[in-house]
């Protein structure tokens, strides 16, 4: 258990590509300024895009605004350059840090790939003692953010930049796309393989092998579970219904299109809750499922309250899984993919199933057993779910006292960057 400080006395400049939630990493950073706010701690919220978030600026946040746009709403001249090394991106903060940083400021580097780029660790330089990067993904080790070979659809176990790395299109766009990501992988340089790196905070502890097989230093990745709030406060009756959900982006690694096909196979109804490029694909393999598109966590409630299951159906090590934390809490079992880092927790705990999603056959297999399951043994597995999800997540306050505490670490290594007490 980390210590936890009394107070906090000083500033954390949240840095993060985007300040409008669309998924789990922003969601996270804006969670942990909250609830920094609402204990009195000044935040300022360093933006990769135009900043529009007024609910910051109405709780007290300084934010601080690049203005540039994710990297494929670029022309690609501008995305190949601005990806591998944003010098504007490099420049700004570098100005902001020499005319507005203080010596007490903890600096927490959330996602910096769709903007800011490896020239964030550039201008960090001066503060990397007071630096802390959270591990929402890997991109910080991986080039292609996933340890998953899209052409493959396989897990990579391979050693990022190795010469089975660099000989590999394991990329989901092009080989010429992966020589490009390697590259920009490349430029992150020793940032985090020496002995004095800053912390890098794992979600799951089941992420810490594919980041020492990168070269991380294994006294440099603390654990910190993502908190989860439950979408209901009261169990959903999961036995009584009929309706397998899922929630999250829908992009290639996320499986949604397999799933898609495994209920279509199935004849179980479906309904997919989020937004991304794979929507198209997901309609024509199923075409009864119901989609949403984005919805927001009080929209989620409402359409939950009616589901069966939860299915997580990712084909990559997906590092956290949020939403199945959520979905337990909320009284809903899990259907989960095995390279997911909780499956084994889930199973473990009474509170669902898991399923290798690649083999559609099992994955619709699977969910007819969900659904044609007595209504006693959904019940058995919900009442798991509901009991279990806290020892899955920590609670939103726990998770900031940890995040407290991990800030004055770093703040009392202020003596060793050059600057005064």
């Amino acid at each position: 258990m980390m210590d936890v400080p009394a107070t906090f006395n000083g500033r954390v400049i949240m840095v993060h590509d985007s300040c409008v939630a669309r998924g789990g990493a922003t969601a996270m950073a804006l969670l942990a300024t909250r609830l920094l706010r609402e204990r009195d701690v000044s935040v300022v919220f360093v933006t990769g895009d135009t900043g529009e978030n007024e609910y910051l600026r109405s709780h007290g946040v300084e934010v601080v605004s690049f203005g540039g746009t994710p990297l494929l709403q670029g022309s690609r001249i501008a995305t190949a350059r601005n990806g591998l090394w944003n010098s504007r991106a490099r420049a700004f903060l570098a100005h902001w840090i020499a005319q507005n940083g203080r010596p007490d400021d903890v600096w927490h580097l959330h996602n910096w790939s769709q903007i800011w780029s490896p020239s964030i660790f550039s201008a960090l330089a001066p503060v990397m003692r007071r630096l802390v990067v959270h591990a929402h993904d890997y991109f910080n080790a991986c080039p292609n953010g996933t340890f998953y070979d899209y052409q493959l659809e396989e897990v990579c176990r391979r050693v990022p930049l190795s010469a089975s790395c660099l000989t590999t299109n394991c990329d989901r766009r092009s080989a010429l796309q992966k020589v490009w990501r390697s590259g920009r992988q490349a430029l992150l340089g020793r940032t985090f393989t020496t002995a004095d790196a800053p912390p890098l905070l794992l979600i799951h502890p089941g992420m810490a092998p594919a980041f020492l097989r990168s070269g991380f230093c294994a006294d440099r990745m603390p654990v910190l579970r993502n908190p989860s709030t439950p979408f209901t406060d009261k169990r959903i009756a999961a036995e009584h219904n009929k309706t397998l959900v899922y929630i999250g982006r829908l992009d290639q690694e996320k499986g949604a299109v397999q799933l898609a096909r495994a209920a279509a196979m199935a004849k179980v109804p479906l309904k997919v809750i989020g937004s991304g490029p794979e929507e198209a694909a997901i309609a024509l393999a199923n075409p009864e499922a119901q989609l949403t598109g984005w919805q927001n966590h009080t929209q989620i409630r409402e359409h939950v309250a009616g589901a069966r299951a939860l299915i997580m159906p990712s084909l990559y090590p997906e590092p956290f899984g949020l939403v199945a934390v959520e979905a337990m809490g909320s009284g809903l079992p899990v259907v989960a993919s095995h390279t997911a880092l909780l499956a084994p927790e889930i199973v473990a705990s009474g509170s669902g199933w898991s399923v290798d999603v690649r083999d559609v056959d099992g994955l619709s297999n699977i969910l007819r057993t969900v659904a044609d399951a007595p209504a006693r043994d959904i019940a058995e597995k919900s009442l798991n779910a509901f009991s279990s999800s806290r020892l899955l997540a920590s609670t939103p306050e726990a998770w900031c006292d940890e995040l407290l505490g991990i800030y004055r670490r770093a703040q009392g290594n202020r003596r060793a960057d050059g600057r005064s007490e």
